[in-house]
């Protein structure tokens, strides 16, 4: 597989070749866990040199990635993963850059960073751990908490209302956006290489379990019970079908999603949608990423994947073609360029 130009790796990589010499401090049962795991499979297969890879973070539980995978990294301030990540990849387009944050480090204080890293669609990986609390600082309520969710800066329940990830970098014109869940570490590793094959900003939410201080935040998605008939599995190409009998479907009803129940001869899936997450129209995009239980399924997934010119790209072209058409070849042209005096 090639995806973009950069350099790959001689010989087959393996899971031992970006394990780091470092403990992992996260707690115990902490959903990170699975996320590393998940990453250490991917960036094998992937196929890149360990000297492409380059992973950025802010300041948060999920902030700590870099010191856990032996390739290149960097660990950045709160909020500003996004904007260190953007420099980086635009000063050398041989690296694959990801971006380890979360929900407060990205949509808090690092809001601003993270909403126009994804307008401009500059090639990056973004992994946006989604706990919906603020972990390493002791259980705050974040951006993406749930309304009246109770935490110390809440006693009362939050009277915010929370951010929905996939509405936002929709919102900001995003060209990738995926979720998948902690709770199943195969799933994340196939859509991260859906993320990696993407050139433009990939935004893979990953809904993780902090167990300290909102542990079960996404019970009602991951409770073995009752998770088939509350997860959507999106394939490009596939019907939208779930449930633990896969009797129901997504179907479009006037202006917006329905879900129905599928006839035991097959009745009504001719009106089940197709996923085409390849449609650079985000209507039916943002409909599935603003699904939630329990009048929907949770669409897992790469819900979008629209294919448009990258930042990166039209930079390059533009200093290109700016390049050929100036006087200025060296300094000595740019020195001597303009109004110039000579001084006896």
């Amino acid at each position: 597989m090639s995806y973009k130009s950069i350099e790959r790796s001689a010989v087959p990589l393996t899971q031992q070749d970006f394990a780091s010499d470092q403990m992992v401090k996260w707690c115990p049962g902490c959903g990170d866990h699975a996320i590393l795991a998940a990453i250490a499979k991917v960036f094998p297969e992937i196929g890149y040199k360990k000297e492409s890879y380059c992973i950025v973070s802010g300041i948060g539980c999920s902030s700590r990635f870099p010191y856990y995978v032996n390739t290149y990294g960097f660990h950045s301030i709160h909020g500003r993963a996004n904007a260190v990540a953007s420099g980086v990849r635009i000063a050398n387009r041989g690296l694959s850059v990801w971006v380890a944050t979360g929900d407060g480090d990205s949509l808090a204080i690092g809001g601003n960073h993270f909403i126009h890293a994804i307008r401009r669609n500059i090639d990056l990986n973004i992994m946006l751990f989604n706990n919906k609390i603020y972990g390493l600082t002791k259980g705050q309520y974040s951006p993406t908490s749930d309304l009246g969710c109770v935490t110390k800066t809440s006693p009362y329940g939050t009277i915010e209302q929370p951010f929905l990830v996939g509405e936002l970098v929709i919102g900001a014109q995003g060209t990738f956006f995926a979720r998948a869940i902690d709770t199943n570490p195969k799933f994340i590793t196939e859509v991260m290489l859906e993320a990696a094959k993407h050139d433009g900003t990939s935004v893979v939410e990953l809904l993780q379990n902090c167990i300290i201080f909102a542990d079960d935040t996404h019970k009602m998605i991951t409770d073995k019970e009752t998770k088939d008939e509350h997860q959507l599995i999106l394939r490009h190409g596939e019907k939208m079908i779930f449930g633990k009998n896969k009797d129901k479907g997504i179907i479009m009803c006037g202006d917006g999603l329905k879900v129905i129940t599928i006839g035991p001869n097959g009745e009504g899936m001719e009106d089940v949608l197709e996923h085409d997450m390849y449609s650079p129209t985000p209507g039916v995009h943002l409909m599935l990423a603003k699904m939630f239980p329990p009048h929907f399924p949770i669409a897992l997934g790469v819900i979008r994947a629209a294919k448009f010119p990258t930042y990166d790209e039209l930079l390059e072209e533009q200093i290109t073609e700016s390049s050929a058409k100036s006087n200025i070849k060296c300094m000595d042209d740019l020195l001597n360029s303009g109004d110039t005096w000579e001084i006896k």
